[in-house]
């Protein structure tokens, strides 16, 4: 079992048979995979929870474990649902669930920090990253990725491909062309679909006709990146919105259906935050793994194929993508002001908003 599980499988055990078969599902959503040391002979074992697709994180994990071969590494990918409730019951239960937490719902894990269920990150990663990266020498940013708007090549013509969200409502106003074929994050579901529609609806001045003409032309909902790139690339949608860039560029490489848009407008940047947890075994061995994140090596496996990039130097290699540069990314920090997104009457309310806007009309 991994150790991930188990804080569910402690609260099961408390509540009975029915909690037994609600946990079992939830369960489920885990995918453990192991990585031997290469030593042949682990010295230290390091256990990392993260939502982030093993594709893009395996050849960080090789290429750690080639400098440190005596560290064998469990990776156990999931939701950020999951993920976020695993770890809040580890933290309130005091029990070990991981070495290392990476995610991109970057809130929850702000939230986690301030509850005192993180504990200070050894090592040089906090030290060389930028202000917006870091937070209290207890969390982290790894990655720097923005949200993008995807769109079916064959579908939406080069002439009316709409580079801001103006535009994009404008296109939108077409009767029945874009009914059921508009894909976005499932806000309920997925923290980093939450945290850009929050963010979004701070930003923008469209926000109110964006969500309305989503509605109108019955947009459908994802838990998952994957799930709308799979949906853009066939047809099936026409656009996609909001999705993490880094998915986006990385599957762009191997699949030319996909059209990708910086908004001109603003394009919201979030990183992908870490942190050790307070209950963690393996802290020294975390630390090395940021470290090693962080250093050159670790920066140019990040904007390699899996084109997460890194905060060091994510701006400047984003800034060429973007029709304005450096002025068209607005970074979501690594700070406090996350925790208002968390309040619970406002987040009711704003997923309340959201789920009326988006329902048939």
């Amino acid at each position: 079992m991994s150790p991930l599980h188990a804080p569910f499988v402690r609260l099961a055990r408390a509540f009975g048979v029915f909690c037994l078969l609600a946990v079992g599902a939830v369960a489920a959503r885990a995918t453990d995979t192991d990585f031997p040391a290469h030593s042949g002979k682990a010295t230290e074992t390091l256990v990392i929870a993260s939502i982030t697709d093993l594709r893009a994180f395996r050849p960080l994990i090789e290429g750690f474990q080639k400098r440190y071969p005596d560290v064998a590494i469990h990776y156990s990918e999931t939701t950020s649902e999951y993920l976020d409730a695993a770890m809040a019951s580890a933290c309130k239960q005091k029990q070990f669930a991981a070495d290392l937490v990476i995610s991109s719902s970057i809130a929850a894990q702000v939230q986690q920090v301030n509850n005192g269920c993180a504990q200070k990150i050894g090592g040089t990663a906090a030290a060389s990253l930028p202000d917006f990266a870091k937070w209290r020498g207890e969390l982290v940013g790894v990655t720097f990725e923005p949200a993008v708007i995807v769109y079916n090549k064959a579908g939406i013509a080069p002439a009316e491909v709409p580079q801001d969200r103006f535009s994009l409502v404008d296109l939108l106003r077409e009767p029945g062309r874009f009914d059921g074929r508009i894909g976005t994050y499932d806000i309920e579901r997925s923290g980093v679909g939450y945290i850009f529609a929050f963010e979004d609806a701070l930003q923008a001045s469209t926000w109110g006709r964006l969500i309305e003409s989503f509605g109108r032309n019955r947009a459908q909902t994802f838990c998952c990146t994957s799930e709308i790139l799979d949906r853009v690339a066939d047809g099936r949608l026409l656009f996609g919105y909001n999705v993490l860039g880094s998915y986006a560029l990385a599957r762009q490489q191997t699949d030319d259906r996909i059209g990708i848009i910086f908004p001109s407008d603003y394009t919201l940047v979030l990183a992908r935050a870490a942190y050790i947890p307070r209950e963690a075994r393996a802290a020294a061995v975390a630390s090395l793994f940021l470290d090693y994140l962080v250093s050159s090596e670790g920066r140019a496996l990040l904007a390699g194929p899996p084109q997460l990039f890194s905060p060091v130097d994510g701006p400047a290699v984003l800034s060429k993508l973007t029709s304005d540069g450096e002025q068209t990314l607005r970074t979501i920090g690594l700070n406090p002001t996350l925790l208002v997104a968390l309040d619970k009457q406002k987040k009711r309310s704003f997923i309340q908003q959201w789920q009326q806007s988006l329902a048939p009309r």
